[in-house]
């Protein structure tokens, strides 16, 4: 089985958390787990991975991060269909209408999403840090 990408953007460190949980869990199934801020992946090629779980936090009026993560995306969408994706992020307020509409512009994109969108309000605790951990371990295993 080919690496997994977890690529994601944090501002107080809530869905690098969840990234790196679910690394664990990717991890756990005995599949490689890369873990990457969106920066930190630079101008590496998604397509050195089998899938890829991407995160980013809610913002503002629930959309996705706009000057870091939104031009990352733009930049690889056009080559994720047919390809595996898994989707998270953590949130302080609203209803998760960031995520829905994230996973609906994915869908258009022609991905193969996984699940739907993990979201984790504020700083995952415990609890959180688990069910990071079990979406993982699915991830790895779609």
């Amino acid at each position: 089985m080919g690496k997994i990408a977890v690529i994601y953007w944090s501002a107080g460190g809530n869905t690098e958390a969840m990234a790196k949980a679910i690394a664990r869990g990717i991890s756990s199934e005995n599949v490689g787990a890369d873990v990457f801020s969106v920066s930190e992946f630079g101008s590496k090629s998604v397509n050195d991975y089998e899938k890829l779980a991407l995160g980013c936090p809610s913002m503002g009026a629930e959309i996705l991060e706009e000057c870091e993560f939104e031009p990352f995306l733009s930049s690889i969408e056009h080559g994720l269909a047919g390809e595996k994706v898994a989707l998270f992020g953590s949130y302080g307020w609203g209803d998760g209408e960031w995520m829905r509409n994230w996973e609906g512009r994915m869908r258009g994109d022609g991905c193969l999403l996984f699940e739907t969108g993990l979201i984790i309000n504020l700083t995952p605790d415990d609890e959180g840090i688990k069910q990071c951990e079990e979406f993982g371990a699915r991830f790895a295993k779609f």
